[in-house]
């Protein structure tokens, strides 16, 4: 039976005696969707009143009825957004009106529901209260800190009263009420649990989401509700991860706020004040590798009696840093046939909870797979806007401690040094180019207060680069409040400014100098990712030192990443990356468990991101551009600096570190004033002291 009036298209036919929702398809849906103004014009119709007044004949009601149910029901299924309205009750109110106006029509008191708001009378408009004030934001939101909305219950009370009015009225003598129940039954299956319409974010520390708050208490600050979108029904999911965060701004999107984590703890002070016991934690992890690696030749020894006396099949031995050179070497040539086949080949060898070199494969492999797919940019963007605690960095830089010198060797000559210069000085002032966690300064700080004569006054200008989303400055203020706190405890007056911004763009008033303080400038590891002249014709390379230049301080602190990895020649760039990596991969392969946790979040979002950036990127989405502590030797000097001598008693206490503490294939050298740190003959990083030439 076709609606003739008022509906939108057609709706199916259907039995007097029957309501079969099987018959009800998605296209008919479609067809049949119609607004709750509509069904207002179909009740007010004079069709549907000549067959009220009964000038119609009475086996025409139950089609007239039933199309008006169906379109009902279809009103709440396609309903497009229900998941964005849920919060301030925009759905329960149209569902609830919509019910009214049937109730009106059957000459019914409409019964407000127990668990919903009140709708409002006919005294009332819908923008105004009961004084006829308009609603302000806060009475709108339904009270947004009550129970949210349960869909299913709602639906059982229109349901149930629409079955109680047909029976009633007598307008379905003939129709199956365990038919029609049963196709309300199949129209709920649609409808999204209550637990996936609605989250909040308790905290930022914790598990994670819960599915409402609690009604009798309102939602902190901190609690802030996010969408539902990867679960809502009869979407797809618009974001993937490797979605392009400029493009995610574009859409509509919840600022989640995390709740500030705790400024410091425990684990903090232990591994920032360097209280536990770095030989014991290097050797425990030493005993751990070598425990891990005699249970694999046990196991080995095991497999081999097993199959002794039978025929056994050869184990297919490739050298996967060959295999990676060719398919760079193809992916170069746009020889996707062979590059296809010869990643396959690397996929089946390589394995992220491998060995060193299979891991290795793993993360070049990646790196190789986006340069095909072009989505390198997206990926790395991807890894940069993660949002990681301090907590789990700390636990990472921890066994980063423990397991290499590199770190810990460079905060020793670059603290050191600056306390010597500070000894009889009253205001220090400390411009940390890259301070991210400010990992750094904790034992600085315990050191500078137990100064003969009291501590100076310190400041510390924290520079970051800008964090994509909603709060570029986040990770640089919470390094604020954290060292804060640290001076507080040490009696240390100190002060702390941050700046986010890109590194060139900086101006010298930025820092706000001021005078009769020691000025010191601090930059570790972090320059590799500005551009050079192969990028732009005014490097921002030099750009910033010459900004350091300007400032003039008393002592520039330069360690760098010595990889040559920075040529623009595609092969030649992939093969030196590949050497410098797998002497990091092996190193963490003899010094870490394979199993360790932190080692493995070391090697994807450090090493990993690193490699990615070098192989998937190309022109200035490729940030990962270090050069040989020769060429930046260089390139200081031409920016107007003057190489400072390493303190010989400085030097000989982190080579007898190094020896005594860490593994023997570490090496540390000196060579042409700086300070030089690498594994099994390979130079990683290097540290100098500077000063501006004097004229």
């Amino acid at each position: 039976m076709v609606m003739e009036t008022g509906i939108r298209g057609s709706m199916p036919s259907f039995k007097q005696d029957e309501l079969d929702f099987s018959s009800f398809d998605q296209s008919s849906m479609n067809n049949g969707f119609i607004l709750r103004d509509e069904v207002q014009s179909l009740l007010n119709s004079s069709s549907l009143d000549d067959k009220l007044s009964g000038r119609e004949s009475p086996d025409r009601y139950p089609d007239v009825f039933n199309d008006i149910v169906l379109n009902y029901i279809n009103r709440m299924l396609m309903e497009e957004d229900m998941d964005e309205k849920l919060d301030i009750y925009h759905e329960p109110s149209a569902l609830q009106a919509a019910e009214k106006s049937l109730y009106d029509v059957l000459g019914e008191k409409y019964p407000p529901s127990p668990d919903q708001p009140p709708l409002y009378t006919d005294s009332e408009s819908p923008g105004t209260d009961n004084s006829g004030n308009p609603y302000s934001s806060s009475h709108s939101s339904f009270q947004s800190s009550s129970s949210s909305f349960s869909s299913s219950n709602s639906f059982s009370n229109v349901t149930q009263g629409l079955e109680e009015s047909l029976l009633n009225m007598g307008w379905v003598p003939d129709i199956s009420m365990d038919s029609f129940r049963k196709g309300v039954e199949e129209a709920r299956k649609f409808l999204p649990s209550d637990d996936q319409l609605v989250i909040t974010l308790e905290n930022s520390t914790g598990s994670g989401f819960v599915s409402s708050y609690s009604s009798s208490s309102p939602p902190s600050v901190n609690q802030v509700k996010v969408e539902e979108r990867h679960g809502s029904r009869g979407r797809k999911n618009p974001h993937s991860d490797d979605s392009d965060p400029e493009d995610q701004r574009s859409n509509k999107q919840s600022a989640v706020f995390y709740e500030e984590e705790t400024v410091r703890t425990p684990m903090f002070d232990d591994v920032l004040l360097c209280k536990f016991n770095c030989v014991a934690q290097a050797q425990a992890l030493r005993a751990a590798v070598e425990r891990e690696a005699s249970k694999g030749v046990v196991q080995d020894e095991k497999q081999s009696k097993k199959t002794r006396g039978k025929k056994q099949t050869k184990k297919e031995v490739v050298d996967l840093r060959t295999l990676l050179i060719h398919c760079a070497q193809a992916v170069s040539a746009d020889d996707r046939r062979n590059a296809g086949e010869l990643l396959k080949q690397i996929r089946q060898h390589s394995s992220p909870h491998g060995d060193g070199t299979q891991r290795l494969a793993h993360c070049f492999a990646n790196g190789l797979e986006a340069r095909m797919a072009g989505t390198g940019s997206k990926i790395y963007n991807n890894f940069m806007s993660q949002r990681r605690s301090a907590s789990d960095v700390l636990r990472a830089y921890q066994l980063y401690l423990s397991a290499c010198p590199f770190k810990r060797i460079s905060h020793f000559i670059a603290n050191r040094t600056i306390l010597d210069l500070a000894q009889n000085q009253q205001r220090l002032h400390i411009v940390d180019f890259g301070i991210y966690y400010g990992f750094q300064w904790p034992c600085f700080m315990q050191t500078l207060a137990n100064r003969p004569g009291g501590p100076p006054k310190l400041r510390i200008t924290g520079i970051e680069l800008p964090r994509p989303g909603f709060r570029p400055a986040e990770l640089v203020e919470e390094t604020g409040h954290r060292l804060t706190d640290y001076a507080r405890s040490f009696n240390i007056p100190f002060e702390f400014n941050h700046i986010a911004a890109k590194w060139e763009t900086i101006r010298l008033e930025d820092i706000k100098i001021e005078k009769d303080e020691l000025l010191v400038v601090n930059c570790l590891y972090r320059m590799k990712s500005l551009a050079d002249e192969t990028v732009a014709a005014d490097s921002p390379r030099d750009m910033v030192l010459n900004l350091i230049r300007r400032m003039n301080p008393d002592l520039f602190i330069h360690a760098i990443t010595n990889g040559t990895y920075n040529a623009p020649f595609f092969v030649t760039r992939f093969r030196e990356a590949l050497f410098h990596f797998s002497a990091l991969f092996d190193m963490l392969e003899n010094n870490v468990p394979r199993e360790d946790t932190q080692r493995f979040l070391i090697e994807r979002d450090l090493f990993g991101r690193d490699a990615l950036n070098v192989i998937a990127c190309e022109g200035l989405e490729r940030v990962e551009r270090p050069e040989t502590y020769k060429q930046w030797q260089a390139r200081n000097l031409r920016a107007g600096f003057e190489q400072l001598p390493l303190k010989p008693e400085l030097v000989r206490h982190a080579v007898s570190k190094v020896r005594t503490v860490y593994h023997k294939d570490f090496i540390i050298d000196e060579d042409s004033k700086w300070l030089l740190q690498g594994w099994k003959g390979r130079i990683t990083y290097a540290i100098s002291m500077w000063k501006p030439q004097s004229y």
